[in-house]
């Protein structure tokens, strides 16, 4: 991926790890346009970063989705790198729930919301020069948090998902990365800020930025505190990760 330049839509760009990654790319030269489900939040991100473009998209809503598509394709003609990073992360109780109603609103908003984005944008993307898709995983796509599970299977899922769109699109000029983070602090679920078991915000969004700069090639962009998770299997570390991350 070329780190400058670039005119790129990030999704849940109003805060977390999607605002830090959009002041980066911002300051790298590139033309970034923030998404995201509430307009106030948006306008602080913009009052406190300068020169991002908000939109407002419930991830959702397929006809939230097709309308945002049709209008930054009208407006930035030049889009060229979608980031499908927004998701929620929320606890669940299988023994106690009455519902599924968060299961299946996790699902919606991490799993089908970049499938129906993806596809709502890839015809504008390819008729680009430099067409770039980064999906957003976790760790826990590797080694899941019990205590979400249905975030954690949909993480799993994305990365599946990111393997099958990188080999359907391997003849054209499309680039497709995952971007897999570990415990960040932001607000994605209580206590991450604080924690000591997650990596600060600014720490990351740098450490991803060196990866992308110094292995334009790499297929998955994995910091080193997410190591641990990433590669569970192959050094076969999972069953004590597992313990590990679930005692805690």
């Amino acid at each position: 991926m070329h780190m400058t330049g670039n005119t790129i839509l990030i999704t849940g760009g109003a805060s977390g790890i999607g605002l830090g990654l959009a002041q980066a790319f911002h300051e790298h030269g590139n033309t970034v346009l923030i998404a995201g489900r509430r307009q106030r939040a948006l306008d602080e991100a913009v009052a406190a970063h300068p020169g991002l473009h908000p939109y407002v998209l419930d991830v959702t809503d397929p006809a939230s989705i097709a309308a945002l598509a049709a209008r930054v394709t009208a407006e930035h003609p030049a889009l060229n790198v979608l980031i499908n990073n927004a998701g929620i992360m929320q606890a669940e109780d299988i023994l106690t729930a009455t519902d599924t109603a968060v299961a299946e609103h996790t699902v919606t908003t991490n799993l089908l919301g970049p499938i129906r984005l993806t596809h709502a944008l890839l015809p504008h993307l390819l008729a680009q020069p430099r067409p770039v898709i980064v999906n957003v995983s976790s760790g826990l796509a590797s080694v899941p948090l019990a205590a979400t599970p249905t975030y954690s299977a949909t993480k799993a899922a994305i990365h599946s998902y990111t393997e099958s769109l990188r080999h359907q699109l391997r003849d054209t000029p499309a680039q497709v990365l995952e971007l897999t983070p570990p415990a960040v602090g932001t607000d994605l679920m209580p206590g991450h800020r604080d924690s000591p078991h997650s990596m600060p915000l600014d720490a990351y969004i740098a450490e991803v930025m060196q990866i992308m700069d110094t292995q334009p090639e790499a297929p998955e962009i994995c910091v080193q505190n997410v190591r641990f998770l990433r590669d569970a299997v192959a050094t076969g570390t999972y069953d004590r990760v597992f313990q590990g991350i679930n005692s805690r």
